[in-house]
């Protein structure tokens, strides 16, 4: 009996012990989940930034490069000679007999490009010189007898008005003589009108002479093109017409593509402005060539000199709804989303027109940012401007 009483009461000890154990361990796992939760309580950011930074977006950054940029802008207009010519007959009902030059021949002033029927020309000049013969003769001979009259006059043997008569004979003589020398001269001219000449130098554009029709006065026979010469007419639009200046290169572009632009300088710009279409035609000097021909419509840019402008690379733009954003990036590696207006463009790069220059900008990603988000830095590349990467490309 005493034996079975000590093993009960040593199981009731064991028991005891195995459950003051239990709670003294359920005691020490409260604590540490309690402080665990006090230390999450009492430190929120911290937990929030670890969260945040386990999904923040790596992006490089790029600072805007100030480059001097070319100006230009295009404009389309009319390639027309600078002066074109219209050569035609000043006789009228005598026929073409021959047409020396065609379309596109080239000649030069006084070449005689078309000859005129002159043999009726040839017998009234000769009948006029006929009539000059007689006029002198006539001439001489009433001179003669107003000779004798006046040796007369003196001795009464002839009166006042007989004398008179005389002299009227030989000033009737002298009108006489001086009508047939103009007849003569007229003839002479119109002889020298049988031979159509260029006025100048030039090509030939059109013609319409025809070997047999007949010259009519004021007829149109031939188109000439003044020493070759072409301008290009641009149609300039009133918001840009300000920014010309006579002198200013432009570069025309022929509708050929293998053919070089083609280098021209601006004579005049007009002084009205067409009030239907709202456009001013500027006047461009173009060498000779064969790229272009009088009647093209072609298109050309005005070169305006350099200006800086401050550029950032295209992938740094976001086109979002027909407007262009930017992310910046702040001290706190935060973004801020920015709507900027943008310039010219030139390669891959874009002027910004209202952009500090020291800021710092997302170079890429930017389709995968929101504003107010937190990013993560990668090292920085330097933003070699275009200008200086094409010298580097031509020394390697």
């Amino acid at each position: 009996m005493a034996s079975q009483t000590s093993q009960k009461t040593n199981k009731k000890v064991w028991l005891l012990f195995a459950i003051i154990v239990g709670l003294v361990i359920i005691l020490i796992a409260l604590r540490f989940t309690g402080i665990t939760k006090k230390s999450t309580t009492d430190n929120p950011l911290r937990s929030a930034e670890q969260t945040e930074k386990k999904s923040a977006l790596t992006v490089t950054v790029v600072e805007p490069v100030l480059q001097n940029w070319k100006q230009s802008f295009t404009a389309n207009g009319n390639v027309a000679a600078w002066q074109e010519v219209v050569i035609g007959s000043e006789l009228s009902g005598q026929r073409l007999t021959r047409v020396n030059v065609n379309v596109g021949d080239q000649v030069k002033r006084g070449q005689v490009l078309a000859e005129i029927n002159s043999d009726t020309i040839r017998a009234d000049l000769a009948a006029a010189k006929a009539s000059y013969a007689e006029a002198q003769a006539v001439l001489a001979d009433a001179a003669a007898n107003l000779k004798r009259v006046q040796q007369l006059k003196n001795t009464g043997a002839i009166s006042v008005q007989e004398s008179a008569q005389y002299q009227t004979s030989q000033a009737t003589a002298q009108a006489r003589l001086d009508a047939a020398k103009a007849q003569i001269e007229s003839n002479e001219l119109r002889l020298t009108q049988t031979r159509v000449v260029s006025p100048d130098n030039g090509v030939i554009s059109a013609r319409s002479a025809t070997v047999g029709s007949l010259a009519q006065t004021g007829q149109e026979l031939f188109r000439l093109i003044r020493d070759h010469r072409l301008e290009w007419r641009a149609e300039v639009t009133t918001t840009d017409l300000h920014k010309l200046k006579q002198g200013m290169t432009a570069e025309i572009i022929s509708p050929d593509p293998t053919q070089p632009k083609i280098k021209g300088k601006v004579r005049m710009i007009a002084p009205v402005v067409d009030p239907q279409t709202r456009y001013g035609i500027v006047y461009v000097d173009l060498p000779p060539t064969q790229a272009v021909r009088m009647g093209m419509f072609v298109k050309g840019e005005f070169d305006l000199g350099e200006k800086s402008a401050l550029t950032l690379p295209q992938s740094a733009l976001l086109l979002r709804d027909g407007f262009a954003y930017i992310f910046t990036v702040d001290r706190n590696s935060r973004v801020t989303q920015k709507k900027v207006t943008i310039g010219r463009r030139y390669g891959n790069r874009v002027e910004i027109l209202d952009l500090p220059a020291n800021v710092k900008v997302v170079s890429s990603g930017t389709g995968f940012l929101s504003d107010g988000d937190l990013v993560s830095i990668a090292k920085e590349i330097p933003d070699t401007p275009l200008s200086q990467k094409l010298v580097t490309q031509q020394e390697r």
